[in-house]
């Protein structure tokens, strides 16, 4: 596969052209981070050829990677367990479609329409999902690394996902989920894992994250506004000038948390909160 350089930056991405990658994470890495501006090298299928590909697969695993399948209708396509990785899928429409179990890695859904799809148990490690639509997708028990910026996740279904780094393997820098800019009203992040993300500047009004991990999480400037944070781990959490107007923080743990300008602390539910004890900052 040929891919031409792009001058496009993406965060979740930051390269060490130091590290000695080999195999299948070596060439992940290189599509993720030189992308052609036309796709060269990517198969283009139409979507009668798509379903043709699935249909052929029968039981088995259907394997697609690299494709471009970019601004096609693909609405209410199952999906489910193919190996998408590395496939383009900008500003396509899939909502309602079946992405339960897909190996998504570096794959790109930048601008795509995938309101009330279910993408439950995917894997969407450094898969760029800047400015696409997610209005009520589910992706309980999904593995989330990956850009979202711009993104709309109102009503979004994030239960059980596991959006934390892997410390362990960092050759190429902290790649973490960017959720910054991003509209996540009234989404269910019940239960999950977003530990050193990039939340800020992002809407979260109405939101639940009980018992929620989000150590060391940055949700500058972002709104948090009636979220429901009852028991989550909010230690080493930046939330300098966000805004926790009507939150709940019973029980959540913001131990080592910056809190410099915080507003909407005082209207805050806190009882049996702690790390709170010393803060004495004005709304």
């Amino acid at each position: 596969m040929r891919v031409q350089a792009s001058r496009r930056n993406f965060p979740v991405m930051q390269s060490n052209r130091r590290a000695g990658l080999a195999g299948a994470a070596s060439a992940f890495f290189l599509i993720a981070t030189a992308l052609a501006q036309e796709w060269q090298g990517y198969e283009r299928l139409t979507r009668e050829q798509l379903l043709g590909r699935l249909a052929e697969a029968g039981t088995g695993v259907p394997s697609l990677t690299g494709k471009n399948l970019s601004a096609l209708d693909l609405s209410g396509i199952d999906f489910r367990r193919a190996n998408l990785s590395a496939s383009v899928f900008n500003k396509a429409t899939l909502s309602g479609a079946r992405l339960d179990g897909c190996n998504l890695t570096v794959s790109f859904f930048e601008g795509a329409n995938l309101s009330n799809a279910s993408l439950t148990r995917a894997t969407l490690f450094s898969a760029q999902l800047a400015g696409a639509v997610l209005t009520g997708a589910d992706f309980t028990g999904a593995r989330l690394i990956g850009d979202l910026r711009h993104a709309d996740l109102s009503h979004a279904k994030l239960v059980q996902v596991n959006a934390a780094p892997d410390m362990k393997n960092q050759s190429m820098g902290l790649m973490r989920a960017n959720i910054v800019n991003a509209k996540v009203h009234s989404a269910e992040m019940t239960d999950s894992d977003f530990s050193r993300a990039d939340l800020s500047f992002s809407d979260f009004t109405g939101s639940r994250m009980i018992r929620t991990k989000l150590t060391g999480a940055d949700f500058s400037g972002a709104v948090l506004a009636g979220v429901d944070l009852t028991g989550a781990d909010l230690r080493d959490a930046i939330l300098v000038d966000a805004d926790l107007t009507n939150a709940n923080l019973s029980k959540a743990n913001l131990n080592g948390a910056q809190l410099r300008g915080v507003k909407g602390l005082s209207s805050a539910r806190r009882p049996d909160t702690l790390g709170l004890d010393e803060v004495n900052q004005p709304d």
